[in-house]
């Protein structure tokens, strides 16, 4: 946990630094905030599915989980402005570090057929975007407690100006990129 932290601000700076040609260490660019996204779209039919997909991923991140509800109606969807339609959690400090860490390590390599994750998902900021297909993955979920197989949108924010800083930084971070 603490581990990814210092390893961050010893070696991850240094290595930034040299590769980028930063003169101050303030410009090297770190991890801001993580952002664990669930869309639950049964939620419209049935309000005990959220709470599920709510439990799932406090489980998962350690924190506290808030509902996100729908900011417009849309007919064809069924769904009505302020309905609950999934939750989220932002993890920073500390947390964040140890969930980056759980995910590279443990999460990841437990996915079916896994050969690395997308290299292009890449916002244009200097953020990265990765979709988990089920929160199987993550060793503190329960086989046995789940009711459905429910994907999640992982968000990693960082104060990277541009995706090739971003890129480095995450693969400093031992991130494993497809080739």
């Amino acid at each position: 946990m603490a581990r990814l932290k210092e390893t961050y601000q010893n070696e991850i700076v240094s290595a930034m630094m040299k590769k980028f040609g930063y003169k101050n260490i303030m410009e090297v660019p770190k991890l801001d905030k993580i952002v664990i996204n669930m869309g639950v779209g049964e939620a419209k039919e049935n309000a005990k599915v959220l709470d599920s997909a709510v439990r799932d991923l406090e489980i998962i991140s350690g924190q506290k989980a808030v509902t996100t509800k729908a900011k417009k109606s849309v007919a064809n969807f069924k769904i009505r402005e302020g309905m609950a339609i999934g939750c989220k959690v932002t993890l920073r400090g500390e947390r964040m570090y140890e969930f980056a860490d759980r995910l590279i390590n443990l999460a990841l390599p437990r996915v079916r057929d896994f050969r690395g994750v997308n290299p292009n998902a890449f916002d244009g900021r200097g953020n990265y975007a990765l979709g988990i297909k089920e929160q199987l993955i993550f060793p503190e979920i329960e086989y046995d407690k789940i009711d459905k197989v429910r994907g999640m949108d992982v968000v990693f924010v960082t104060t990277a100006k541009t995706d090739e800083e971003a890129r480095e930084l995450l693969t400093l971070f031992n991130m494993p990129f497809a080739k």
